[in-house]
């Protein structure tokens, strides 16, 4: 089974969202679960929670994605924002308590000239706090294409936050961004069985668990990110689909977040399962 979604909103309910996902013929789905540009978190609603869980198990759903906002910095030189990035993740992964055995995944952050070194030991610091072991949910730390102090830009940054941080390995893991990596200079359209393996050997692919299909208007090695729709960027419509259909990659469930509306990811979605 071939897992293809899309971030959609939630602002209308998670139940709705369920249903959004089911019209553009998707079978994972991915959210915010706040204000990914605020600190605000959606008052939480057992009831919708609770007719999306049984929707998405109707239905046959791969695992789902709740995206952490983009204002967390769990690597900041201020212990302020550092602590609201721990108080905004901790207060998401009880919202997904309603929604058992999905993924939580959240940018690493910007060490904001402190160094790799130091924003590492601070991501993983949280991840330490926050992540227990009776959590329901994985946490992943997204693939980045390295701009400015960003971390997440290498597969080794990554490995270091994972190694450091002091709790199960089962409930960490990684997402993959295409775009991300392919700005951060994996040569993913010319090599991907290349890139696979050094993430392999790097990371393991078992702490691979989903991922997001971008193209990318950028050249390999930009360090910009900025995501285009499905074969209109420089990594390609074929590269995507290599990746999508790679044995390696197998029930982890692809993700768009490419510049267009549900309609046009609806677009994608049967464009990518026609040509798979």
């Amino acid at each position: 089974m071939t897992y293809l979604g899309a971030h959609l909103s939630s602002a209308g309910g998670f139940y709705k969202m369920g249903r959004a996902a089911l019209a553009i013929g998707a079978n994972t789905l991915q959210c915010f679960v706040r204000n990914p540009r605020g600190a605000r978190a959606k008052a939480v609603d057992p009831e919708d929670l609770g007719r999306l869980r049984a929707l998405l198990a109707e239905e046959g759903f791969g695992p789902i994605v709740a995206h952490a906002p983009y204002i967390m910095n769990p690597c900041s030189k201020d212990p302020g924002i550092r602590a609201l990035a721990a108080e905004m993740m901790a207060g998401d992964l009880a919202l997904m308590e309603h929604l058992p055995g999905n993924y939580y995944n959240f940018h690493p952050g910007s060490h904001t000239g402190q160094g790799v070194e130091a924003g590492c030991r601070q991501i993983a610091d949280m991840l330490s706090r926050v992540v227990t072991p009776e959590l329901g949910t994985v946490v992943l730390l997204e693939t980045m294409a390295g701009k400015g102090s960003e971390i997440g830009g290498s597969f080794r940054e990554l490995r270091a936050i994972l190694d450091m941080a002091q709790c199960p390995p089962d409930r960490l893991g990684v997402c993959l961004d295409t775009c991300h990596v392919s700005d951060a200079g994996y040569d993913i359209t010319g090599d991907l069985d290349g890139v696979l393996e050094d993430f392999d050997r790097t990371v393991g692919l078992e702490r691979l668990r989903a991922v997001h299909v971008n193209d990318s208007m950028n050249p390999p090695g930009a360090r910009k990110d900025r995501h285009a729709r499905i074969g209109a960027g420089t990594i390609g419509a074929e590269a995507l689909l290599r990746l999508i259909a790679h044995p390696a990659l197998a029930g982890r469930p692809f993700l768009l977040e490419t510049p267009t509306d549900d309609a046009g990811h609806g677009e994608e979605i049967a464009l990518l399962r026609a040509l798979l």
